[in-house]
């Protein structure tokens, strides 16, 4: 019998979205893709770099990104909504590119160069050790802020281990 091996690593994870996004495309979607890139490669691709996280995937308005540790995924979302405020600065409000982040740092496991984690059909992929969803971690988070949810590893389900 065959022993799969599954790679395992604890890691903080952030997830960030555009407030309004739908919306905004429907207003003018050549110019929200545009900004929205602009976004990512000016701001969130150097800024998750320079805390020594990686960006893990891109999705549409979405972009899912792992760190080494709490404190760095924290540092990288205040200072992404840092640089998004003052990128902001001047626009008309409804052409701004406001993001919320939520952060949890959990167990996760590593397929190729995406992850997964606890997963039930009431959640996403990514899910706190508790069973609460990421993207639900990031929709609490106030349209500019950042929210994080940290639990212990002890914590996790025996079922998960």
């Amino acid at each position: 019998m065959t022993e799969n091996h599954v790679q395992r690593r604890l890691a903080a994870i952030a997830m960030a979205d555009v407030v309004g996004y739908s919306r905004m495309m429907g207003e003018d979607e050549a110019g929200t893709l545009a900004a929205v890139t602009s976004c990512i490669e000016t701001i969130i691709e150097p800024v998750v770099s320079a805390h020594g996280g990686r960006i893990v995937k891109l999705m549409g308005d979405g972009v899912l990104m792992e760190f080494g540790s709490a404190v760095s995924a924290v540092k990288a979302a205040l200072d992404i909504q840092d640089r998004m405020q003052a990128a902001n600065a001047g626009l008309a409000e409804d052409r701004r590119v406001v993001l919320r982040i939520g952060i949890n740092l959990g167990e996760i496991i590593v397929q190729g160069n995406d992850l997964n984690c606890q997963n039930d059909l009431r959640s996403s992929p990514l899910s706190s050790p508790r069973g609460r969803p990421l993207a639900i971690v990031r929709r609490s988070a106030a349209p500019g802020s950042v929210i994080a949810m940290c639990d212990s590893v002890t914590s996790m389900p025996r079922s998960f281990c």
